[in-house]
This record gives C-alpha cells, sequence and structure tokens, in this order.
C-alpha cells in the first residue's frame, strides 16, 4: 500500500518535472519495490536467502587461522616476551616512586602544558585515586597506556612517513586504517589472544593497534600540509631527501603530529576496559569489569571515574604541550631557562623519595585512611530505584513497545490491543499509507520531490521494520541512494558490501545492528543538531557545553553503561541511551563550527536584506553550514557503531553480539565476518555521506 503511493506520488512529479533522470531511476526503483512486497507472501527467498546460498566464510576463516597459529604461534609466543619485560619494568618503578613523588613530577608536567589551573586540577584528580584506594591499579593502568603510546607513535610514525613518501604503500595504508578504525576493537582481539596468549601483553598489543591509525593519519595529513615554499628553501640549500624530512617537515608538521599523539593517548586509555576482558591485568580496567558482572554499582562508578580523570588529565596535557609558542620558549635562553620544569620535577621527586624512606605513610598510603563511599552510591542507588521504579520503568516500557519496537519489526507486527488498544486493519493501514503520502506531497511541494522519497522510504520502513523488510528491497534501495549520490564507484562499494553480509549469513543480525544504532544516531543527531545551534547564537551556552562535551568524549566506553545499568537496568532501553550519549557529541560540536564559521560577509549581507533571525538561521547560516553538519552525522555513526560491541554486554543482540560471543569462544571466524558486517555498514555510511557532502559543497561555491 505504502510503495504504491510511493509510486503515484512519484508519477505526479515526473509529469511536473520532465526529463529528469534521477527521479526516472527512483520511479523505476518504486515499481521494483512494489513488485518485490508483493511477492514477499508467495516466495520465501525474497525475505530470507536459501540456507544452500549462504558462504561458509566462518569456517573457512577459522581453518585458515589454526594453520597460521600452528605455522607462527611461537613467532609471536616470542615478541610476547619481549614486550613483557619493559612492561613489568615500568610497573615495578610506578610501584616503587612514592605516590607523592608521582604527583609532584605530573603537577609540574601539567603546569608546563596549561599553568596553574590544569596544575591543580591534576593534584585533586590524582588525590582523588589515593584517597579512594585505587593507587596501585591506576598505576598499572598507567604502565599499560605508558607502553601502548610510545608503541602506537613510533608504529604510526614510520606508517605516516611510509603512507605520505610512497605512493605504492598509500594504496595498501589507507584502505587499511579504515578497517582498522571501523572494524570493533572485539573482533581483532580474537587473533591476538589466539597469537600472544593471554595475560597482560596481550592486553597491550590490543591497545597498541587500536592506538595506531589516529597517528598514521595525522604523520601523513601534517607532512601533506607543510608550506611549499619551506620545503623549496630547504631544497635550494642542499638538503638531501633524508635531511629534507628530519631536519624541515616533520619539525614543520609537528602540531599536528601531536595532535596525533593526543588522540593516540585517548584511544589506548579507551582500551583499558577491553583489554582487562582478555589480559586478567589487575588494573583499573579489570577493576571496572569485575564490579560490573556483579552489579556493584558504586564500586564500578568510583573506579570508572578514575579513567575519566586519567583520560581527561592526559587529554589537557597533551593538548598543552603541542603549543607552538612553549616549542620556542623551550629552545632559548640559559640550561636552567630550558630546562626549569624538568629541573623542578626531578628535585620534587627525590625529595618525595628521601621523605618516604622516613614516612612511611608517603610511601604506602594508610588504609585507615581511604574513603570509599561506595556503599553510599550503593544505598542511593537502592533507594532512587525503589522510589522511582515506577517512573523509569514507564519510560522504558513507552520507548520500548511504542518507538523501538515498530522500527524493528514495524508497526504491522507491533500494533496489538494489549499494548495500542486497538489491532491493525485494513482500513487503519490505509489511513496511515494515507498520511505518509499526504505528508510526502506537502514536502514535494514544499520543498523537492528528493525529500518526498525520503518521506516515503521513512514510513515504509517504519510500518514494515528493519527486519520486516526484504533483504531485496533494502540492498535495492541503499544500492540506488548511494549511485544517485556518490556515482557508480560508491554504488558498486554499497552492492558489494550489503551483498558480502547477505551471503555470508549475518543478515538478520545485522539488521538488528542497523535499527538500534540507526536509532540512537537519529535521537543523538537530532538532540545534538539543536544543542549545537543554540550553542552557536549563544556563547554562556557554548560555555557551559564544551566541559560536558570534553568529558563525554574522554570517558571509556564502558563507563557510559554505569549509571545507566543503575537507572534502567539492562536491556535495548539502555543500550539506545548509551549510544546516544557517546555519539552526541559530534553533532553538538560540527553543527556550532558549522554555523560560526559562515562567512561573516554572508551574514551581514542577508541582515542588511533584512532577514529576521529565524530567517538568518534557516535560510543562510544552516544551508552554508550543511557541509560540516553532515561531517558530525558521519562522526555520530562512526561511534554509534562503536558502541554495539559494548551494548551488547546489556542484552541487545545484532552483530555486536555476536562479536561479543565470538571473542568468548575464541571464534575467529565468527568474529571476523561480524566484525566485518560493522565496518562495511561503517564504510557504506560514510561514503555516501562523504559524496552528498562534497556535492553540497560545490553547489554552495565552497569547495
Amino acid at each position: 500500500m505504502i510503495a504504491t503511493n510511493a509510486v503515484s506520488a512519484l508519477e505526479s512529479a515526473f509529469h511536473r518535472r520532465n526529463y529528469d533522470p534521477s527521479l526516472a531511476v527512483w520511479l523505476v526503483t518504486g515499481v521494483a519495490v512494489v513488485a518485490l512486497f508483493a511477492l514477499r507472501g508467495q516466495y520465501d527467498w525474497v525475505t530470507k536467502l536459501p540456507e544452500e546460498l549462504v558462504i561458509p566464510l566462518e569456517a573457512w576463516l577459522n581453518a585458515f587461522m589454526d594453520l597460521f597459529v600452528a605455522s607462527f604461534k611461537w613467532l609471536f609466543r616470542a615478541i610476547s616476551g619481549l614486550l613483557e619485560w619493559p612492561m613489568n619494568g615500568l610497573q615495578a618503578l610506578l610501584h616503587w616512586l612514592p605516590w607523592p613523588a608521582t604527583i609532584a613530577g605530573s603537577v609540574v608536567v601539567a603546569h608546563l602544558a596549561g599553568g596553574w589551573r590544569l596544575a591543580v586540577f591534576t593534584l585533586c584528580t590524582l588525590m582523588y585515586m589515593v584517597i579512594v584506594g585505587y593507587w596501585d591499579e591506576s598505576m598499572n593502568t598507567l604502565a599499560l597506556v605508558g607502553m601502548a603510546v610510545p608503541l602506537s607513535v613510533a608504529v604510526g610514525l614510520f606508517a605516516g612517513i611510509l603512507d605520505f613518501s610512497y605512493r605504492p604503500a598509500k594504496s595498501v595504508i589507507q584502505p587499511t586504517l579504515d578497517l582498522m578504525q571501523t572494524v570493533p576493537a572485539f573482533a581483532y582481539l580474537i587473533p591476538v589472544l589466539l597469537l600472544f596468549g593471554f595475560g597482560p601483553v596481550v592486553g597491550l598489543v590490543a591497545a597498541t593497534l587500536y592506538a595506531c591509525p589516529p597517528m598514521v593519519r595525522n604523520v601523513s595529513l601534517g607532512l601533506q600540509r607543510v608550506p611549499v615554499d619551506i620545503v623549496e628553501s630547504a631544497k635550494m640549500s642542499g638538503c638531501t631527501d633524508r635531511q629534507l624530512l628530519w631536519w624541515v617537515r616533520l619539525p614543520a608538521a609537528m602540531p599536528t603530529i601531536m595532535i596525533g599523539v593526543n588522540q593516540t593517548i585517548m584511544c589506548a586509555l579507551s582500551m583499558v576496559i577491553i583489554a582487562a576482558i582478555i589480559g586478567g591485568f589487575g588494573d583499573i580496567g579489570w577493576e571496572v569489569l569485575s564490579t560490573m558482572r556483579r552489579a556493584q554499582f558504586g564500586q564500578s562508578l568510583l573506579a570508572g571515574l578514575v579513567i575519566v580523570l586519567i583520560a581527561m588529565n592526559f587529554d589537557r596535557i597533551s593538548r598543552g604541550l603541542t603549543s607552538r609558542q612553549r616549542v620556542s620558549q623551550a629552545r632559548t635562553g640559559t640550561l636552567w631557562q630550558r630546562h626549569a620544569h624538568l629541573w623542578v620535577a626531578l628535585v620534587a621527586i627525590m625529595v618525595a623519595v628521601a621523605l618516604a624512606q622516613v614516612l612511611p605513610e608517603l610511601h604506602d598510603y594508610p588504609k585507615a585512611w581511604i574513603f570509599y563511599p561506595a556503599a553510599v552510591v550503593n544505598d542511593a542507588v537502592t533507594w532512587f530505584t525503589a522510589n522511582y521504579f515506577f517512573a523509569t520503568s514507564a519510560i522504558k516500557s513507552w520507548t520500548l513497545f511504542y518507538f523501538l519496537l515498530p522500527i524493528r519489526i514495524g508497526l504491522e507486527n507491533s500494533v496489538t490491543p494489549h499494548f495500542w488498544g486497538f489491532a491493525l486493519n485494513l482500513w487503519i493501514s490505509l489511513g496511515y499509507a494515507a498520511a505518509v503520502a499526504g505528508l510526502a506531497l506537502w514536502v514535494d511541494r514544499a520543498t523537492s520531490w528528493r525529500g518526498a522519497v525520503a518521506v516515503l522510504i521513512t514510513g515504509g520502513l517504519f510500518y514494515f521494520g528493519t527486519t520486516g523488510t526484504p533483504w531485496a528491497v533494502f540492498i535495492l534501495v541503499v544500492t540506488v541512494t548511494a549511485f544517485r549520490v556518490g556515482g557508480w564507484r560508491v554504488g558498486v562499494f554499497a552492492l558489494g558490501g550489503l551483498c558480502f553480509m547477505l551471503f555470508t549469513g549475518i543478515w538478520e543480525r545485522a539488521m538488528l545492528s542497523v535499527y538500534l544504532c540507526g536509532t540512537a544516531v537519529l535521537i543523538a543527531f537530532l538532540a545534538g543538531g539543536l544543542l549545537g545551534i543554540w550553542a552557536a547564537r549563544n556563547d554562556r551556552v557554548s560555555a557551559f557545553l564544551r566541559p560536558i562535551n570534553d568529558t563525554l568524549q574522554t570517558i571509556p566506553l564502558y563507563v557510559f553503561l554505569i549509571p545507566i545499568i543503575m537507572v534502567f537496568l539492562v536491556g535495548e532501553f539502555s543500550a539506545l541511551l548509551a549510544v546516544i550519549a557517546y555519539a552526541i557529541v559530534p553533532a553538538i560540536r560540527y553543527t556550532e563550527h558549522g554555523i560560526r564559521h559562515v562567512p561573516a560577509e554572508t551574514v551581514e549581507a542577508a541582515r542588511a536584506m533584512g532577514c529576521t533571525p529565524r530567517q538568518l538561521l534557516w535560510q543562510v547560516q544552516l544551508p552554508l553550514a550543511l557541509p560540516e553538519i553532515m561531517l558530525g552525522l558521519n562522526q555520530t555513526i562512526m561511534l554509534g557503531l562503536a558502541m554495539l560491541v559494548i551494548a551488547a554486554l546489556v542484552g541487545t543482540l545484532g552483530l555486536g553480539q555476536m562479536i561479543y560471543i565470538a571473542l568468548t569462544a575464541a571464534d575467529f571466524g565468527k568474529g571476523a565476518v561480524a566484525g566485518l558486517g560493522i565496518a562495511l555498514i561503517a564504510m557504506i555510511t560514510d561514503r555516501i555521506l562523504q559524496s552528498w557532502s562534497a556535492r553540497k559543497k560545490v553547489e554552495l561555491g565552497l569547495a
């Protein structure tokens, strides 16, 4: 019924706008969709691919991995043994140093990076770890990060230079980076576990691999952006290629490279809990994971706050050290002036070590002084749950039955008298179809026929559901969209990726992931976009949101689950909230950035023509900021997909749960296929949105 209205609406638009090839393509697509829906009740293959056509890729991959492990396990175990020595040494050093010595050195570095405010913040955060009794676990985490970050930086620097200097390497490195940044970390934990064995080094390797891509991309980007005149001057001075790289290009690209170091640190920290799953390391990640499994919300919240504070400290210190001015100041003056902070740090550490020999409290913080309010937090959660369960349960149930369930299985399967008060009959279905068609016609006249097509697709998806839509319809619509937006290359890539999910037998799981992630991204993008508009028009709102955004971007994935599970328990609703909280920041930041960076002369010209503030926003600023806003949507989708595996821990289905099950069973084939499925969803979406954004930039004259 909906498809029939789609065809009639498209025919009407086609008569008004003759010779539009895009409209003709969508008209043909609409006819095909109607035919496929008509056939779904007669032929099972329309809704589910026959089992005999499914490719046993999982079994093939497992056979390959078994052979590879049998042949090369000795090499990787040797590497594991070599990495274990420096890691254990760093861990021993951090435990040997008295806690005042570590705090003093960190505070001095923070003062160098950001002044006294950052120094005070660093002091307070480190004292929190001491007072709550998590100092030893925090030092184990720092040992992991302290080894993973230098390894990631070294590998990323080499790969970034190779990507910049050698064109054939670029064709290999860039797709590899795309896969590493889109395949969930859980997926490649499986081969790491099989090759390196169980232990802390496995977590180190996993964190190193996960943290490499930002460094590679920033090194390559920084080298590309070195001004041409600097390079030409160096060549005229007689520099060899090696001297040009190490003495000219890399120093000039250092600010961009340091941003990569910052992102590498944050990625390594975000892996500490995931690494704890396979590392068995007594660090703060294991503390969060173990307390979450025992539903000890107070303990997990206090431990999770440690990771947040470490991440915020590293983020602010590493960003502060990227300043060109501080680097130039450190290279002038006397020896004391050039290294004043280093000397102060060394003196402070030596004094703290000496005092710790006299005062045992300065070496091992007394347990009697520990303040650990986990019981208070647990009591507060119990009280809140007991007194407000009716409200949280009502919110959760209403969202599940009237919003999430229709998106997943469609109105045709979710509308029942028990929840909705009526049964879905022919007349109600006809009324819904008429409403969708009417809205599509209104959008067609108000904007364009493309908006009408979007309304029809959305209305059909809500009626039939993500899992109720035949696979052929989904593949057809996505492929046509990719082809019309990005050309034949993007269209072929989308078709190939969707066929991979279909013929490897993960289609149903993929649609469950698309449903949950798509719903969360829609809410996050709409809410984040509104907040971004508000922040762009109000400096106070922008200042208020900035630290909130910083906090949300530095919180590791797992920590998002803790307060949500405390209030709403496990389930799809909790997973939805966690994905929204993690993915909303890019929508806020890119919307604000796009609106604030609309050319001032354009805004003044619009005001001079008599535009009201509302007209200025909707007719000038938002259209010109649309490419940046769409980039924010792209990043929102990427973060939402990254959260899918974490969401599997609270009871969701889909590819994320498939990867988590594969990890627990060390099933490389299952994990690889599911991980590639999520990566393909991310890459297809990325290419469609980037192509659309590039086209809009050209249309708006911004390219």
